[in-house]
């Protein structure tokens, strides 16, 4: 990926990964990935549009998923799509805890484990 291209991502997102709002400078370890929101092997392309900023625990638990079950209606369920949807609408804190407020929400936080001891102990901290 061109160096431009991981820039434009990066502060678009203001450097925090577009599905759980850690900042990269509180990953001072682990560099954020540019993900593809749409993965290649479901026809992704690199375009910007299709690129977001990802720390590293939420990139590898979505890995090529796109769907979830939402755990309150056990029904199929997209995942949270950064350039469609708004992070507001679909999430809320609840001290260092993300809640899902829409199945989209509920089912994104269960598939990218958006409430794991690590993630945890990186919000307490």
């Amino acid at each position: 990926m061109k160096p431009s291209t991981r820039a434009s991502v990066q502060e678009r997102a203001g450097h925090r990964c577009e599905y759980c709002q850690l900042h990269q400078e509180d990953s001072p370890l682990a560099v954020m990935h540019v993900e593809h929101i749409i993965p290649r092997i479901h026809g992704g392309t690199d375009d910007l549009d299709n690129l977001a900023l990802a720390c590293v625990d939420c990139n590898l638990h979505k890995g090529p998923n796109l769907v979830g079950i939402d755990p309150e209606t056990e029904r199929v369920t997209d995942l949270f799509h950064p350039r469609r949807h708004r992070w507001e609408d679909h999430f809320e804190w609840r001290g260092i805890y993300l809640v899902g407020k829409t199945a989209i929400g509920r089912t994104t936080v269960r598939v990218l484990n958006m409430n794991s001891e690590d993630q945890l102990a990186l919000r307490s901290s």
